[in-house]
């Protein structure tokens, strides 16, 4: 069953007022409106979602990588007299929430960085959902998002020596590929490059 997104945003301006929390309309065939959510905000808004809403399933925190805003706007319409774009890029995490009690869901939430660089930070949500741990370990290691107040912030899929990171849009793969154990195909001309076969 769909979620009234307008009813959860209401519900959650009357409990707490001074959220920042705006809705996003998607003008895709899904139809699938979010809230966006200040970071000042998040714990806060999805504590009130999951003890006062019955939103008690986190199923999914995935990332995305917007360096051109406009196109962000483009997915996530804002509302009117709202900032649409930032000089330069964000890094997103996307909520998934469910109410199993009440069978509806999902509850789409974002929330953004302040830029892709030094400020690319978002606050965990590991102290209202503890399946939300190893999900933004995944996030962290493959788009930078810092998530300030995370138990136990490392890397989960890359090495810990892996520069950057991969699901970036502007990511670079290395032609030098270390731990590549039986090079073919591309991946062995390229390795020739750093390893010429000896004469």
């Amino acid at each position: 069953m769909s979620v009234d997104i307008g009813a959860a945003l209401q519900g959650i301006h009357a409990a707490l007022p001074a959220a920042k929390v705006a809705m996003r309309t998607n003008p895709g065939p899904s139809n699938q409106h979010s809230l966006l959510v200040g970071n000042e905000s998040l714990v806060d808004v999805l504590r009130f979602l999951r003890d006062h809403l019955d939103f008690d399933l986190l199923s999914n925190v995935s990332g995305v990588d917007w360096p051109d805003p406009a196109k962000a706007d483009a997915v996530a319409v804002f509302g009117e007299g709202e900032e649409t774009a930032r000089e330069h890029g964000f890094l997103e995490v996307v909520y998934h929430l469910y109410s199993t009690s009440r069978r509806v869901g999902p509850l789409v939430l974002r929330a953004r960085s302040a830029d892709r660089g030094e400020n690319a930070c978002v606050p965990s949500v590991v102290s209202v959902f503890r399946s939300a741990e190893f999900q933004e370990r995944e996030i962290f290691d493959l788009y930078g998002v810092i998530f300030t107040g995370h138990p136990d912030l490392r890397r989960i899929l890359m090495w810990d020596e892996f520069v950057d990171h991969p699901m970036r849009k502007d990511y670079v793969a290395p032609d030098d590929y270390e731990y590549e154990p039986t090079p073919h195909d591309d991946v062995l001309v390229k390795a020739k490059r750093h390893y010429p076969a000896e004469s």
